[in-house]
Order: structure tokens, then C-alpha cells, then sequence
């Protein structure tokens, strides 16, 4: 409180303790500011919004402006080596491949901890049921055009490790199509017949099934890809020299996020759902309704990330030869966010 706030409080109210003006002005946070890009408007991000509109990141110490959707993770991480921003929203993907040309990254938050990336085909897809083996739906995808939000993107390495489990080439044996990350774009190309099939993350596909436009075909999530549903996938991720310049405002978003994991877990259900709702507007009540019981799976109550998880994230780009070294899980993950 200053000085012309505690004359109109004395004004007001005929009285204004001292000692408590006192005890506000120093308890009061400081406020830093972060600049963030992200990929997408995907599950993975849903906490950082209800932790803003929550007013969780402000109250924990912590201000930045509305994050920019940059489209794909390879424009994230060109975003974050320029300096353009200082915290990127990705996937594991970008920080893997940027860490083998000697990055010094260090990872912020694991945001969803399962590969949450589905294949949505149309309706009139006519490949093999939902219900056959993995090998017959990905032998399905064979010469089809599929949707991506761009190359060098989790999308693009999911197409690229379904492939290759059954001996095919997704440049030769297939057409990838860059769609970027707009939700509307990707349904409206599904929908119109300019692609089969589409590659994307969470909750694409169940807007598209409550859209009545398509169906989630293959799904690591729900178990369908072995070794992808618990995995380190969607993460917040930063450059050593920001994690070190910057360190009291990522500890104050961090502290943010982990209110916002909490009332996702265990807040009301309904208020929930109307902050999705709010996150991604125009989503059917149906999908909406089939995203809750997946937050909770997916999205942990931690940052943290269990070395299970981070090795399987290294095992399936190493397989799909995204990459060729094995990271440094002590060099890429701070101490207080490893979990055995």
C-alpha cells in the first residue's frame, strides 16, 4: 500500500492499522516477467491457461504477455535460440534434436507424460477397423495423404515410427501434408477430402469425433503403440543461460503450474470443463466431456520427470532415428524436477 492509498484508506474508514500497511508492503511479491512461445493450443498447455485465469503465475510472482502459437516445434525451438522467447511449450522432440547439435537446454516442466499425439481418419477412411492389429491399421495409412503440423514436428515422428514398425518410408510410401497447428485448418482438410488422415495432438481428435467428421484410429494413449503411454512428451523447456538469468521467474511459473495440475485433479469437475471450454471455444459438449477423465491421466501433479518416462522418450526417437546420441537426463533435467 502507498502512501496516497493509505490517506484514502484513513478517509474511507476512519482508520487504517500501521503495522498492517507495513506487513503488506514487505510481504509483497516482487513480479518478473518471462516471454513464452508455444506450439499449439494441445491438452498440454491447458495448465498454464487455468493457472492464468486463475491468476496463479501473478500471485506466485510472475507476468508474460498472451503466449505466441508459432505453429510447429521447429519454430519454437528457432524462436528460443534467437532469444525471441525465453520459455518454449513444445514437445520432446524439439528438445532431444536440438540437444544433439550441443544446446545446453534444460527442461522446465513435463507437461503431459504420454505420447498425446493420435492418427484421426474420416469417416469414409475404408482402411481396416479401428478394432484390427496395429500392423493392418498403419499398413492402412500406406499411400494416403496424412496431415501434420509441420516437419521436424511430433507429428511427423509418430507418422515416421508407425512406418517404419512395419518396413515403410512415410516420404515414399505415403503423402505427409503440413497443415500447421490451427485446429479449424486441420479439421476443414479432414472434413473437405484434402486429407485422409491426420496426425495430431490432443483434443483434435476428440473434436473431431464429436464433430462427427472422425474417428481416433490409432491412439498411444489408449495403449495402442507399445513403449508411448508413459513417455515425457509435451514439456516447457528453456536455454541454460535463461534458466540461470531468470531463474526466480521460472521457479514462480513453475509453483503456478503445479496450483493449476492440482485443481485439474482435484477441483471441481465442472469448473473445469467450462476452462476448457474456454481454452479451446467450439468444441462440442461430447468432447469436452471425454477430455476430462484424460486430464487426469495424462496431465501429472508434478513438473517432474520420472526417468521411466524420459527414457522412453529417448527410445522412441532413437528408434525412429530422429536421433543418434543418448542425452544427458542429469544435463537436461534440474535436480528438483528428476523423479525415480
Amino acid at each position: 500500500m502507498n502512501r496516497r492509498q493509505l490517506v484514502k484508506g484513513v478517509l474511507a474508514t476512519g482508520v487504517v492499522t500501521l503495522t498492517g500497511a507495513g506487513c503488506t508492503d514487505a510481504g509483497a511479491t516482487k513480479t518478473g516477467r518471462l516471454s513464452i512461445g508455444q506450439v499449439s493450443t494441445s491438452i498440454a498447455f491447458f495448465p498454464m491457461f487455468v493457472a492464468t485465469e486463475k491468476g496463479y503465475f501473478e500471485k506466485e510472482g510472475v507476468t508474460f504477455d498472451e503466449p505466441a502459437v508459432l505453429g510447429n516445434g521447429s519454430k519454437v525451438a528457432a524462436a528460443l535460440k534467437s532469444g525471441s522467447i525465453e520459455l518454449g511449450g513444445g514437445v520432446m522432440t524439439d528438445v532431444l534434436k536440438l540437444s544433439q547439435t550441443g544446446d545446453n537446454l534444460s527442461l522446465v516442466a513435463d507437461m503431459v507424460d504420454t505420447y498425446y499425439i493420435d492418427i484421426i481418419t474420416g469417416t469414409k477412411f475404408g482402411g481396416a477397423a479401428v478394432d484390427a492389429s496395429l500392423d493392418e491399421r498403419i499398413e492402412s495409412l500406406k499411400g494416403r495423404k496424412i496431415g501434420i503440423t509441420g516437419p521436424g514436428s511430433g507429428t511427423e515422428a509418430l507418422v515416421i515410427h508407425l512406418f517404419k514398425k512395419v518396413g515403410l518410408d512415410p516420404k515414399k510410401d505415403a503423402e505427409l501434408v503440413n497443415l500447421g497447428s490451427e485446429p479449424t485448418a486441420a479439421i476443414g482438410a479432414l472434413k473437405g477430402g484434402q486429407v485422409d488422415a491426420l496426425s495430431f495432438a490432443q483434443p483434435l481428435a476428440q473434436q473431431a469425433e464429436g464433430d462427427g467428421i472422425g474417428i481416433t484410429y490409432i491412439s498411444p494413449c489408449r495403449g495402442d503403440v507399445p513403449g508411448l503411454q508413459h513417455v515425457s512428451h509435451g514439456v516447457m523447456f528453456t536455454t541454460a543461460s535463461v534458466m540461470k538469468k531468470k531463474a526466480e521467474e521460472i521457479a514462480a511459473f513453475q509453483r503456478a503450474l503445479v496450483r493449476a495440475r492440482k485443481d485439474i485433479h482435484g477441483g471441481d469437475s465442472a469448473e473445469i470443463k467450462k476452462l476448457l471450454a474456454g481454452y479451446r471455444s467450439g468444441m462440442p459438449d461430447s468432447a469436452l466431456e471425454a477430455l476430462l477423465p484424460l486430464l487426469k491421466e495424462e496431465i501429472r501433479t508434478t513438473n517432474g520427470f520420472p526417468r521411466t518416462s524420459f527414457d522412453a522418450a529417448v527410445a522412441f526417437h532413437k528408434a525412429s532415428g530422429l536421433i543418434t546420441k543418448d542425452p544427458d537426463y542429469d544435463a537436461l533435467v534440474p535436480s528438483n524436477l528428476r523423479e525415480t
